[in-house]
């Protein structure tokens, strides 16, 4: 992030901060991420004491704050990331980060196309970023835009650049992620989740595990629940009651 998109979205914190708290709440609220108050800050405004408080901060907790806030429109335009991936745009499906490395991009596809009837549109870069794109803004659109992270763990994976960067990223964000082991346990970060076990289980069964897995989590079930209904696989709430 820029200085200056990192000024745009503390700006962007400060007026929230400013409608929802008074000062001393707005201390409390920011000691949460060990963040002092301002010192020596003479202003009757709450939006110019919470951005002083701001100052230096880093930036993935400044992304932290204002996820907490609901601000996640403001972060995608902070980063220039508003536009989702072009395979993304306009879809009112459930997305869906899927990483993996370039030489296993067949299975990322294929895990992919078995997702598309749970009303869950996958991200595969290898495969959605057009070739006269640039390819980091592309995937950088994808994971702001991500709903949930998927992991695909073939030999190799722990060795790559990309799909570490890529994990970290959803580890800041704080999203969903699910760990699929085909070969390769996870390592680092989401070494401490229960992989998804392969098990000689088709595409179509663990997509099946996938969708179950993000109906039942507290972060995803409410968005894939919404993009179920706008995708017309069940009717109404009204009309699942019986009568």
């Amino acid at each position: 992030m820029r200085p200056s998109e990192k000024l745009a979205l503390a700006d962007k914190i400060g007026r929230a901060l400013q409608s929802k708290f008074g000062y001393t709440e707005i201390d409390l609220y920011l000691a949460e991420y060990n963040i002092p108050p301002p010192q020596g800050v003479m202003t009757n405004s709450k939006w110019v004491y919470s951005k002083e408080a701001l100052k230096g901060v880093p930036v993935d907790t400044i992304i932290k704050i204002a996820e907490d806030l609901g601000l996640e429109q403001e972060i995608r335009a902070a980063h220039g990331a508003s536009t989702p991936p072009r395979n993304w745009d306009g879809t009112n499906k459930f997305r869906l980060f899927i990483s993996h490395i370039a030489k296993h991009k067949d299975r990322a596809t294929r895990l992919k196309d078995c997702l598309v009837l749970y009303a869950i549109s996958g991200f595969v870069a290898h495969e959605d970023i057009h070739p006269t794109f640039e390819w980091q803004r592309e995937i950088e659109r994808a994971l702001y835009n991500m709903d949930a992270f998927l992991a695909i763990h073939t030999p190799g994976f722990k060795d790559s650049f990309w799909t570490q960067q890529e994990i970290g990223f959803a580890v800041g964000r704080g999203v969903k992620i699910i760990s699929f082991k085909m070969g390769e346990d996870p390592t680092g970060f989401i070494s401490k989740h229960q992989a998804l076990a392969r098990r000689n289980r088709t595409a179509e069964q663990i997509a099946q595990e996938v969708d179950a897995i993000l109906a039942s989590d507290q972060l995803t079930s409410a968005k894939l629940h919404l993009a179920k209904k706008n995708n017309g696989l069940f009717g109404d709430v009204d009309d699942q009651i019986p009568f």
